[in-house]
């Protein structure tokens, strides 16, 4: 069994919602976003685990717990042994932050557009006092834009991030963390904003990374074919909870919670002779508001297979098929996982509705 490099138990973030001085007179109660709502997951040495989920489900708010970004309302957070919960003084979080780095979703703001790429990437080794002389520094520099594929480094050493294109600016992006030579990175949404060719460029980089340097990510996507392609195991995010989790063949393969079987139904097919039909989406309406969690089971509101039991108990974690493999969910296991496409006609009128095999989708 891998060691664990990253252990959440009961991790929870809240966030009060200011409000105005006529509320604050009434002394009306203080509204909290329940964004992360109490979860566990683990993440493997040399392993990647990746999160998904609709926007605003929580999955940037672990990311930024991970990091130490944001401080925990409550639960438990280690990496490599460490509470990192309990981190509160400098020192502490500057060595923790050599440890973890991060990868921003936007290249282009999350680079100084005054420095260039030299002094992009000297700054970390200033701040944590690596290198004594500049040739030092320069000679890791250089390496860590080779280890990204920006070669010759002496073209890029001297450019500013808008002299650079958006899959050169996250290589750089990617450099600066590797100079500090991390054991864990929390990628969050690190090629959403690059063309398809260049995300299946920087994806394999990354994969190759793992092997080459030892390294541990967390990748929050909203993307599940880049996650089947780069990540070990996935953790799937409703309204602040995993609501389903494990190796990620096994849950996109045997999807046993409706909502992830409502996410894999969403992906969009890639073949062009497919075009005359589009999938059926089983669930309606929008994800509710984080200040009013449903009681019962979360996803009771938006499920087409909910139970009276859903509206009252909240379900634990169960593990009806493959070790490891669990879900949120009363009945989960016993729903099986049904795909209906709606045939287009002329003019893109439905015609009729079909069924059709999961293994038929591509995605």
């Amino acid at each position: 069994m891998p060691q664990t490099i990253v252990k959440a138990r009961k991790l929870r973030k809240e966030f009060e919602i200011s409000q105005s001085f006529m509320q604050s007179l009434r002394k009306k109660p203080k509204l909290k976003v329940k964004a992360v709502d109490g979860i566990d997951f683990d993440i493997y040495e040399r392993k990647s685990m990746g999160l998904v989920g609709e926007s605003g489900c929580g999955k940037t708010t672990v990311g930024k717990l991970v990091m130490k970004l944001l401080d925990a309302t409550s639960g438990e957070l280690y990496v490599k042994g460490q509470d990192v919960t309990k981190l509160n003084d400098k020192r502490g979080i500057k060595a923790y932050r050599r440890m973890a780095q991060m990868i921003y979703q936007d290249p282009f703001s999350s680079l100084d557009p005054r420095f260039k790429v030299y002094d992009i990437l000297e700054e970390p080794l200033l701040i944590h006092k690596i290198g004594d002389t500049m040739d030092e520094r320069r000679a890791l520099i250089e390496k860590a834009l080779e280890d990204v594929r920006l070669t010759p480094p002496d073209e890029f050493i001297d450019r500013y991030p808008h002299m650079l294109s958006g899959g050169q600016r996250q290589r750089v992006a990617i450099a600066r963390c590797l100079i500090l030579n991390p054991d864990f990175i929390v990628a969050d949404e690190p090629v959403s904003m690059l063309d398809v060719s260049v995300r299946a460029e920087l994806l394999n980089l990354m994969k190759d990374l793992i092997e080459i340097q030892d390294l541990t990510f967390l990748y929050i996507t909203h993307d599940i074919s880049t996650t089947r392609f780069f990540t070990d195991y996935i953790g799937v995010m409703y309204l602040g909870d995993i609501v389903e989790q494990g190796p990620v063949a096994q849950v996109l393969d045997n999807p046993i919670h409706p909502y992830t079987q409502a996410l894999l139904t969403a992906v969009p097919e890639p073949e062009p002779d497919r075009l005359d039909r589009v999938k059926e989406i089983p669930i309606k309406g929008e994800i509710p508001s984080g200040t009013n969690v449903p009681q019962g089971c979360r996803f009771h509101t938006r499920c087409p297979y909910t139970k009276d039991i859903c509206k009252k108990t909240p379900p634990s974690n169960k593990e009806p098929l493959e070790k490891g493999h669990k879900a949120k969910c009363h009945f989960a296991g016993d729903i099986e996982y049904k795909l209906r496409v709606i045939k287009l006609g002329e003019g893109g009128k439905a015609e009729k509705v079909e069924e059709i095999k999961p293994e038929d989708i591509s995605y």
